[in-house]
């Protein structure tokens, strides 16, 4: 069956299905129909290009299994390889025995173990602030804090492509927003300069930009609050293990962590498990503590995630290896990838995004690189603006030189196919 002719077979069921609700519910609107209107996964999915929710059998960072097939991993945020380091895995078992699987309640209330406090001082530490706060998902931390933070009142200035954590986070504060341009600090001042009167101001950007790959201005991002009184906070989820002295990120890397107010940072990239915090001066975290509806109404970080993250942040420290071992991987697919003639944007860091523009011809490349056993992530609209669809590839520490190899060799095949590259 064509791809034509199994997308109207699927539109001509969506028609059927519309016109039977519409018939039940005659005297109101079914909150419902717009889930039976939504067919777009499910036309993709009848066309063999569905390429989300895996079924992953195994895995052992960089090479998973799928439908016993292996792939090379090049879609994993694991960007320092220390989800299966031995030392990682104790800590977590040894944590389990302790306290057990959960502790089944919030931090406010019954969740606070002392091992999230002793994480929360390794991270202020680290990031060189006061005070941290540890939170259960890097996804609460930015909606907590942005929502808790601002209110109608205050006016922030939001990067285009911040990540979508931090575009709900503003949603729920309700305060005025202004989108600068992508990482465009003219575009950024002359916004400030119209509302240089504005009583309370921030601005917020992602460090490293997930899709993209490429960093913050940082340091001009830094003047330009200065001189227009603002409030700053960084999201380093994807620059923690990268950049700075001791993986710190890019406020460390650049020698502004005195000057930004708010560092925000995941476990769940370089880290190696899941949750999140935010690093600021004591007064500040005091009123997180007590105010960010993330924090107060989520139960807190389970003990095996918490001994995990603070025995990869001793490691990430001291093991500097496995930083240069990622940067160096990196850089050997930009130059290839970019040699090869393949468009990669402006990427500076272990996110190397394939920009392909189609959404549809994306994921038919997307499945052609996984048939030849390489495994990307396709990334379309709305995740990224129209006709800038693309292939988000990252790496590892632990990525082999032969690995890297076989999936250039696959990238050329695949690029020539689909008159991506001569």
């Amino acid at each position: 069956m064509s791809e034509f002719s199994t997308f109207h077979i699927l539109k001509s069921i969506t028609r059927q299905k519309m016109s039977s609700v519409r018939h039940h519910w005659t005297n109101a609107e079914d909150v419902f129909l717009k889930m039976y209107s939504f067919t777009r996964s499910k036309t993709v999915k009848a066309m063999g290009y569905y390429p989300y929710y895996p079924g992953i059998e195994s895995f052992n960072a960089t090479e998973v299994t799928i439908d016993g097939e292996k792939k090379i991993m090049l879609g994993s945020n694991n960007y320092l390889g220390l989800t299966h380091h031995p030392e990682v895995i104790e800590a977590g078992i040894n944590a389990l025995k302790k306290y057990g699987s959960g502790v089944t309640g919030s931090r406010l209330l019954n969740g606070n173990l002392n091992i999230h406090t002793e994480l929360e001082e390794k991270i202020a530490r680290f990031v060189g602030k006061e005070k941290a706060l540890v939170f259960s998902t890097g996804y609460g931390v930015n909606q907590g804090v942005l929502s808790s933070t601002l209110s109608d009142s205050d006016l922030l200035f939001s990067d285009a492509l911040n990540h979508a954590s931090i575009v709900d986070g503003v949603s729920k504060s309700r305060c005025r927003v202004v989108m600068y341009k992508h990482n465009d600090m003219t575009d950024l001042e002359q916004n400030l300069t119209v509302y240089e009167r504005y009583s309370g101001k921030m601005i917020v950007s992602d460090g490293v930009f997930s899709m993209e790959g490429d960093i913050v201005n940082l340091p001009e991002l830094v003047r330009i609050a200065k001189q227009y009184n603002c409030r700053t906070m960084i999201d380093e989820a994807h620059s923690i293990g990268i950049f700075g002295k001791n993986g710190e990120g890019l406020c460390g890397h650049f020698g502004v962590s005195g000057e930004v107010d708010l560092i925000m940072g995941t476990f769940s990239k370089s880290l190696g498990s899941i949750g999140g915090f935010i690093a600021s001066e004591e007064p500040v975290i005091e009123y997180f503590k007590h105010h960010t509806r993330t924090m107060i109404f989520t139960a807190a970080l389970p003990p095996v995630n918490v001994a995990t993250v603070s025995k990869a942040l001793d490691i990430l420290m001291t093991d500097t290896q496995r930083r240069e071992n990622v940067l160096s991987n990196a850089l050997y697919m930009k130059q290839n990838l970019g040699s090869m003639g393949f468009d990669i944007g402006n990427s500076h860091t272990p996110v190397i995004p394939v920009i392909i523009g189609d959404d549809f011809k994306t994921f038919r490349v997307w499945k052609d690189l996984m048939i030849r056993g390489v495994y990307t992530n396709p990334i379309v609209s709305p995740a990224v603006p129209r006709h800038r669809a693309l292939l988000r590839t990252s790496y590892m520490a632990t990525h082999t030189k032969d690995q890297l190899d076989l999936c250039l060799h696959a990238f050329r095949e695949v690029g020539k196919k689909f008159h991506l590259i001569e």
